[in-house]
């Protein structure tokens, strides 16, 4: 019996596919009423148990509180997290229809006027999980990662020190320096619970609404960092000033400066992410470092 269906044994449910291996194992799962659901296999290391249990329980409020988030579903027993045999946890959460907001690399494909107002939905989207979220009353031992200054641009940010880049020439390294010591005295704003990787396939579209998943990477940081994680697959797109200007004004802020800025910010954490979890030869590495030049040189001039 694999890990899955060990773990999908806890909610009587049934394995059906594979969806996603990111930093969890995700699979969709068929439930004894019939209904399907998302079963996650979190991996071992990257977020603790509580800090999952704490994921788990904004996301049930969100949800409780009518927001388009997959809520947590109790195993047979009632516990949200499961322990595995090899080490890992599991958790289950409902089944939320759509699809990817777009797919990265590639260009869109719905018509541009549809992606712009997509894109003012999510900001609206964005703006009442955050209003949401600031009615909730956290419960004790709440835990999540900070994506504040020192989460992001500082001597040892969440996701590496991308400055340190193995793949980064030294005119590369002196930009991303550069980037980073201007990012420590340009960032600013209000900050509270925030999804923190509001990337394409992270966000579902069903009709004209739109969804939002995967909260595993979560935590306390800019509020407006939200924005710019929404906006980094599309740095190199014509038409960003575009959907810019529709997620801000879904959201409700005019400070593109700062939008940009959380831009960059995120564009530098993702160099980060790549060392060491992708493989030294992975085109990946020079497509990040390329885009964290490129978004730097227009941000800071």
């Amino acid at each position: 019996m694999t890990p899955a269906e060990t773990a999908a044994r806890a909610w009587g449910g049934r394995v059906l596919r594979l969806l996603r291996d990111r930093e969890n194992h995700v699979f969709e799962m068929a439930l004894p009423s019939g209904a399907r659901a998302a079963l996650r296999l979190h991996r071992a290391g990257y977020q603790s148990p509580a800090a999952i249990r704490s994921e788990l329980w904004w996301c049930a409020g969100l949800a409780a509180a009518g927001c388009p988030v997959p809520a947590a579903l109790p195993a047979l027993d009632g516990r949200l997290l499961v322990p595995l045999p090899d080490g890992r946890h599991a958790s289950a959460i409902a089944w939320i229809e759509g699809e990817a907001l777009g797919e990265a690399a590639l260009p869109f494909a719905r018509p541009l006027a549809e992606v712009l107002d997509l894109y003012h939905a999510l900001g609206a989207l964005l703006a009442r999980v955050h209003r949401t979220t600031d009615a909730l009353v956290l419960p004790a031992g709440f835990t999540r990662p900070r994506w504040d200054l020192a989460g992001l641009v500082g001597d040892n940010p969440l996701w590496g020190r991308f400055w340190e880049h193995p793949a980064a020439s030294p005119e590369q390294r002196a930009v991303l320096i550069r980037a980073r010591d201007a990012l420590r005295e340009r960032l600013a704003g209000d900050q509270g619970l925030i999804h923190a990787d509001v990337l394409w396939e992270n966000v579902l579209v069903n009709g004209r609404s739109v969804s939002l998943i995967d909260f595993d990477d979560a935590g306390f940081g800019f509020r407006l960092y939200d924005l710019g994680t929404a906006l980094v697959q599309t740095w190199a797109h014509p038409e960003q000033p575009q959907l810019r200007a529709a997620l801000m004004a879904g959201y409700g802020t005019t400070d593109g400066a700062m939008v940009e800025a959380f831009t960059l910010a995120r564009t530098l954490a993702s160099v980060g992410w790549t060392m060491p979890r992708l493989a030294p030869d992975d085109p990946i590495h020079a497509s990040h470092l390329a885009r964290a030049m490129s978004c730097a040189r227009a941000v800071l001039g």
